[in-house]
């Protein structure tokens, strides 16, 4: 056996063991279908969609609907804990809505991108080799698992609290986190469109707007809207449940530590790492938290 495939086979048993402890933590006091948690139900939807997605992406060796699928997962579980609870609180249709509009905007951003350059270079090797390709999806479902967990839970929970001053203010991180991924993600848009136009007349890394204040302000706007989901579901968590909570820290090592930011800032010193401006900018600008000074 490669031992690529090993690799993916060990990091496919992980994700999953991970998945069965997230179950049994969220699951704690947690309405019920049936006999069956929510939450479970909910995590067990959002391997399922995964692999069933799998399939025809292998086939046709495209990554093109990954990240549309994932989108779309976060909007099934959503609806299937807003289905499956008999109490729907202000609190539970307030998640849902804020993750929806997030999925929902992120999801076509990602898939209008992917359609335009015609590929996602991150699949580039992996969409070849079946276990790969299937350790990619599988940990899709992990990262919808626990990003959307404390949400979920709180969804699902048989406690009914006030809303409060927690609430709000996460009400408040989540609406400033949403901005400045969303400027982030179009100032980069329509930095690229430019370059495309002015050729070498440009240069060919973004220094401006927000990216001025951060090499990666969207993955900031990411961590901090799903600090403010966190939030909002503090109140109605106890026990176990409390685990969901690391939903925000889960967003911050994936984007810091394993796929976001390290694949990007090695792309960028191999691509640019010759270039006096840009040697400049990557000593003057953060690497995530917003530099607030004025340069």
């Amino acid at each position: 056996m490669q031992q690529s495939s090993l690799r993916s086979i060990i990091s496919i048993v992980i994700v999953l063991f991970l998945a069965a402890l997230l179950i049994l933590a969220g699951s704690q006091e947690a309405a019920t279908l049936g006999k069956v948690p929510i939450f479970a139900l909910c995590v067990a939807l959002a391997f399922i969609i995964q692999w069933l997605a799998f399939i025809p992406a292998f086939i046709w060796q495209t990554e093109r609907f990954y990240d549309l699928t994932g989108s779309l997962t976060y909007l099934t579980a959503l609806g299937a804990a807003l289905w499956a609870v008999e109490v729907i609180t202000f609190r539970s249709l307030l998640l849902a809505l804020l993750i929806a509009i997030w999925a929902v905007r992120l999801g076509s951003f990602l898939f209008l991108r992917v359609m335009q350059d015609r590929k996602d270079s991150r699949f580039d090797v992996i969409k070849t080799n079946g276990l790969r390709f299937f350790n990619a999806w599988t940990i899709q479902g992990l990262w919808v698992s626990f990003t959307a967990a404390a949400a979920l839970v709180a969804m699902s929970s048989t406690r009914v609290v006030d809303f409060g001053w927690l609430g709000t203010i996460g009400v408040l991180l989540w609406l400033a986190g949403f901005a400045i991924e969303v400027v982030a993600d179009h100032q980069k848009r329509v930095f690229k469109g430019n370059q495309k136009q002015q050729g070498s007349q440009s240069p060919e890394f973004i220094t401006t707007g927000l990216w001025a204040y951060s090499r990666h302000p969207n993955y900031f706007g990411e961590i901090l809207l799903w600090c403010g989901v966190a939030l909002i579901a503090l109140p109605v968590l106890s026990g176990w449940q409390y685990i969901t909570l690391l939903s925000p820290c889960f967003v911050y090592l994936l984007l810091t530590r394993v796929s976001g930011i390290p694949l990007l800032e090695r792309a960028a010193d191999k691509r640019w790492g010759d270039n006096v401006q840009y040697q400049q900018y990557k000593a003057s600008t953060p690497v995530l938290v917003p530099q607030l000074t004025v340069k």
